[in-house]
């Protein structure tokens, strides 16, 4: 009895072996079917960041960022590429003189690093595609000149003694090496001053252009287009004065609006016109706080015939002031050409309002450019001229000859200048908050989205495009650049 249940038993053991091994081999077997494993999520996005308390600055993040929808209930900004607004000259500082000299002062290895690190397209450059110099001496230059000073008392009518030899021995030859870096910059130049001989107060300091020097000033600047162009330097715009209400500067000159239109419609237009130069001619160049100024230029149409666009700084009024001159004279350009950062700010400060204001506000409000003020400086905030700004706090600061370092206003043009290079063109997008952004098309068909969170507390939010979007986040006064 005992052999029977023993062979009953080993029977039985042997039928499950043998179905398990029946099952083992069914592919439709759902028991032991492998489980699939999930798909690998892959970015879609690039993000850079920057954080108000600089544990991070312009540094790319490793998370994913993929598109997808499902439903949550942060707030979105809505990216509309079918609306289009104005395109991109550049961004980009002023390359004033003494920021010249400071670069100069750096020895040949730091000073090529430098340059590449600002102008050139590696990883770690942020490609600034704008500059703006000073036509003659600025307020930061070691010292005061034009390009035809003589001895009181003297004239030159003919120009003869025009030279451009001041810049020679800094601002000219640097140039040329951030054009054999980067060849496509534009270069916009602004003269704080006319030679003093030209004004009625014999002074490099306020006084107004004598309306009889009007047609020898228009040369000043033809000759200066050209024999820049001799020198390999390019310029595309020139604005007619530094703050034409500002005459309290060292340089400086009042120029009142309709001194400006004068000047240009019988005098500087004709000239560039007979010369055949293209360079464009951008009016005022001074406050958000008078758009009245540019408007009543443009209302002269003899004038404005000749006027590419408009120009503006941000030490008073507010920022819509260039839509309101948009809106008056749609047909002609605004620009945003300096702020500076003062020495006494900080970096949280700076990078929370500039963005908001110089980056994101000019760019709502149609602009082409969005130019910092100085790009370099010593650690004194110096050169300047005897009476010019003290506080000027350049983008970098120039320590020794082997040493620099990068302040707020790198930061603040970098979030743009890396990822939005010339050409590309403004995008729709909407405010979300506290979520300050403006967004645009590359050339190269990128989508870039700059967000600056100018908020109190932690903010997440959905970036949506073509139905789908990611969900992202950034901290009180953090800056976020988003490509995809």
């Amino acid at each position: 009895m005992k052999n029977i249940t023993a062979i009953i038993m080993k029977f039985l053991i042997l039928s499950v072996f043998v179905i398990s091994l029946g099952n083992c081999s069914d592919p439709n077997n759902d028991i032991i079917k492998p489980v699939p494993e999930p798909p690998v999520a892959t970015n879609e996005m690039d993000f850079w960041l920057t954080k108000a308390d600089q544990s991070a600055k312009l540094q790319k993040q490793s998370g994913i960022l993929a598109f997808g929808n499902t439903v949550n209930n942060y707030v979105s900004i809505e990216i509309d590429g079918s609306t289009t607004f104005q395109s991109i000259d550049g961004f980009g500082f002023t390359l004033t003189g003494g920021s010249a000299q400071v670069i100069n002062s750096l020895n040949t290895a730091k000073k090529q690093e430098l340059l590449q690190d600002l102008f050139g397209n590696k990883e770690n450059s942020i490609s600034i595609s704008y500059l703006r110099i000073s036509i003659g001496a600025s307020d930061l230059n070691e010292s005061v000149f034009s390009y035809n000073d003589l001895p009181e008392g003297q004239t030159d009518e003919n120009l003869s003694q025009f030279s451009l030899t001041p810049d020679k021995t800094d601002l000219i030859p640097l140039l040329k090496e951030i054009l054999s870096i980067n060849p496509a910059i534009k270069i916009m130049g602004s003269p704080w001053s006319p030679p003093v001989w030209m004004k009625d107060n014999n002074s490099t300091i306020g006084g107004s252009l004598q309306p009889q020097y009007y047609e020898v000033y228009a040369q000043y600047f033809v000759k200066y287009i050209q024999e820049m162009k001799a020198e390999g330097i390019e310029i595309d715009a020139i604005t007619l004065q530094n703050e034409p209400l500002h005459p309290g500067n060292n340089p400086s000159l009042l120029m009142t609006a309709p001194q400006q239109a004068d000047f240009i419609k019988n005098h500087l237009g004709p000239a560039f016109q007979a010369a055949n130069i293209d360079t464009k001619i951008i009016i005022y160049d001074h406050n958000c706080d008078k758009p009245e100024y540019p408007i009543s230029v443009l209302n002269d149409a003899a004038a404005k015939s000749f006027i590419s666009g408009s120009a503006f700084h941000l030490y008073a009024g507010d920022i819509s002031a260039l839509s309101t001159v948009h809106n008056a004279h749609p047909d002609t350009d605004v620009y945003f050409t300096e702020q500076y950062t003062s020495s006494d700010g900080n970096f949280q400060g700076d990078l929370k309002w500039h963005l908001k204001n110089v980056i994101i506000g000019s760019m709502r409000n149609w602009s082409k450019t969005a130019l910092e003020w100085n790009l370099a400086n010593n650690a004194s905030y110096g050169p300047h001229t005897p009476g010019g700004c003290t506080t000027c706090k350049g983008a970098t600061t120039i320590n020794s000859g082997s040493s620099y370092t990068k302040n707020a206003g790198y930061y603040i043009i970098g979030h743009a200048s890396k990822f939005v290079p010339s050409g590309s063109v403004r995008i729709g997008s909407n405010i979300a908050g506290n979520l300050f952004n403006v967004a645009f098309l590359t050339p190269a068909g990128k989508r870039v989205l700059i967000v600056e969170n100018d908020g109190t507390a932690f903010g997440i939010f959905n970036i949506k495009y073509n139905g789908k979007w990611v969900t992202t986040s950034l901290n009180a006064g953090s800056v976020g650049t988003y490509i995809w």
